[in-house]
């Protein structure tokens, strides 16, 4: 295996036996050295393409000795359609010789620079985007539970959306705002924005999020639930994107999916 398939992974974090990519040629702390470990190859959604795009680096990478056990690598990326660039650097880690024949590692850090280039993949609905993109940012920075409060507002958005996009109003007669509870069940049940798979866990998947960011559970367990909410997030933004007259409301509204719609009574940032 090459170095450049563990970068691939990012931010898989398991441990991977490469090919040396040092050399034997000792470099000391701070010194530089060009690499090459095959081209680092990512997936994004290219803005300026308006579609899902293959960012490709360069043969050649910077490296960064940063200790006995650990070395930085700068990548640069572009799209492979329309060449627009992007950054991603990597903290790699060795549990034994850095400079051996082949190495034990495994990523330490992972940070994309994705300018206003690129977004992860499978998130556009109006600007929701953003939101998992500061999700993933603060999940790298190891901040469990403000990771979660993106996650926890994009569905909160995306419900809102759909509410309004299919005619049903987000606030009862009284003016008074429908609980989020009230208002994802009577868009799920005229739309099915929940995904099948836990099509009766809906409301379970807010209160999970919910619970995180009141300070239920420690940070290290947020980290840990990250993920697989991240998924479930994403399949009901999914769902939502594939019914094509709720996006065609939605783009229709021109929905920032930020200070365009009121968030429903127990949203928002906690």
């Amino acid at each position: 295996m090459r170095l450049s398939e563990v970068l691939n992974r990012a931010p898989d974090s398991s441990q991977a036996q490469v090919e040396g990519f040092l050399g034997s040629q000792r470099l000391g702390w701070g010194r530089h050295k060009n690499i090459e470990i095959g081209r680092v190859i990512r997936n994004y959604f290219c803005r300026p393409c308006d579609d899902t795009r293959t960012f490709f680096s360069s043969d050649r990478l910077s490296c960064l000795v940063t200790g006995s056990h650990s070395v930085s690598i700068d990548v640069t990326l572009r799209c492979s359609a329309c060449q627009s660039p992007m950054e991603a650097w990597f903290l790699v880690g060795c549990a034994d010789d850095l400079f051996g024949h082949a190495p034990l590692v495994h990523l330490e850090r992972f940070t994309e620079n994705k300018r206003d280039v690129a977004a992860a993949v499978g998130a556009q609905v109006g600007e929701i985007h953003e939101l998992f993109e500061r999700a993933q940012i603060a999940f790298e920075d190891h901040l469990g539970a403000g990771s979660m409060v993106y996650l926890r507002k994009a569905f909160e958005i995306v419900t809102s959306q759909a509410a309004v996009a299919t005619g049903i109003p987000t606030k009862h007669s009284s003016g008074r705002r429908k609980t989020f509870k009230a208002l994802l069940e009577e868009v799920d049940e005229q739309s099915h924005i929940i995904p099948s798979e836990f099509s009766n866990n809906g409301y379970k998947l807010f209160s999970e999020l919910s619970e995180v960011i009141h300070g239920d559970s420690d940070e290290a367990e947020a980290l840990t639930k990250y993920e697989p909410c991240r998924q479930l997030v994403l399949g009901i933004v999914t769902n939502v994107r594939n019914n094509q007259s709720m996006a065609a409301a939605i783009d229709s509204l021109g929905w920032s999916g930020d200070a365009s719609l009121q968030v429903v009574e127990g949203g928002g940032a906690a």
